[in-house]
This record gives C-alpha cells, sequence and structure tokens, in this order.
C-alpha cells in the first residue's frame, strides 16, 4: 500500500483533494501536526466530498512521532521538494514507499531534507515558479508510483452510464 504523507498541512481544502485521491487510490494518509484547520473543518469534508469516511488516515504529533510509529518508512521516505536535485520519475518507488509534502508556505524544512538527501526529489518547473498546488504535486508523485507498480488493484477500464461503448 503507498502511502502519503503531509507535514504540517495548512489548507483544508487541499488536504481534503488529497484525502479524496487517497480513498480512490487506495492510498493511507499521515498528517503530522501542527496543522492550520481543524481535521473536522467543513472545508476539508467538502473537498474530500463523502469519500473522507473512508479514508485511511493517522494523525502524528510531530515528525518523531511520525518516525517512531512507523520504522518501516526507513529507506522508503521520498521527500518532494522543489529543492531536490533529482526528478521524481527517475526513482523507482517500492510498492510500499511513503511519499512526504511538505507544509504549502515553506515545503519540508532543510533539516530534514538534508537527514533524507538521496530520498529527495523535486517535480520540474519552468522558470521561477514557487511550487505547485500541493494536491496537485501529490496526485502528479503518487500516480507515477502507481504506474510503475501496474496500478494494482485499480480499475483500468470505465463504462459510459447511459450508453455504451462500440464494441
Amino acid at each position: 500500500m503507498m502511502n502519503v504523507v503531509l507535514l504540517e498541512p495548512e489548507m483544508p481544502a487541499n488536504t481534503g483533494n488529497i484525502g479524496r485521491t487517497c480513498v480512490a487510490t487506495g492510498t493511507r494518509l499521515h498528517l503530522i501536526e501542527p496543522m492550520g484547520f481543524k481535521i473536522n473543518d467543513k472545508t476539508v469534508k467538502r473537498a474530500g466530498l463523502d469519500y473522507w469516511k473512508d479514508l485511511d488516515v493517522t494523525i502524528y504529533d510531530d515528525f518523531n512521532d511520525f518516525l517512531a510509529r512507523n520504522p518501516e518508512a526507513e529507506g522508503k521516505l521520498y521527500m518532494l521538494t522543489t529543492k531536490a536535485k533529482h526528478c521524481y520519475s527517475d526513482v523507482s518507488y517500492p510498492e510500499d514507499c511513503y511519499l512526504m509534502f511538505g507544509k504549502e508556505s515553506a515545503g519540508i524544512p532543510e533539516e530534514i531534507l538534508l537527514e533524507y538527501e538521496p530520498w529527495c526529489v523535486r517535480i520540474p518547473m519552468i522558470g521561477d515558479i514557487r511550487s505547485l498546488n500541493l494536491s496537485n504535486s501529490v496526485s502528479i508523485a503518487l500516480y507515477e508510483a502507481l504506474r510503475q507498480h501496474g496500478f494494482s488493484q485499480m480499475n483500468l477500464e470505465g463504462d459510459l452510464h447511459r450508453l455504451h461503448w462500440k464494441e
């Protein structure tokens, strides 16, 4: 199972969108305090729609609490940051990896990045753009990791609601 880790998320709508993506992909969501909102915030629930009740989510007091409760993350914790030297698509992600994203305003603290330098990756961008939207970044990286494993257990075909595809 894939894991998405949000370090000190600030925007409830982004977190709700990410939760919805996690439900759609069978991914576990890890939220590390402090957060810029209450988890029961109606904006979180609205963005997550009625999927929020199906979300596998755990909340941690801080980064050290996350590490202590997830020792299996060692060597599989990838830090998504604009400061990285390597591209996210150049990594071979384990099936049970952890993709960590920092808060919207500042990213992952550099002190943490230095400890995890071999696992720091970036999503390419043009020019001086500071960052992509957090929920978009999560989707980009998560779907790359899922693609590498053949979208295991995911629906690869869809059906029309009222009509039928031609054979």
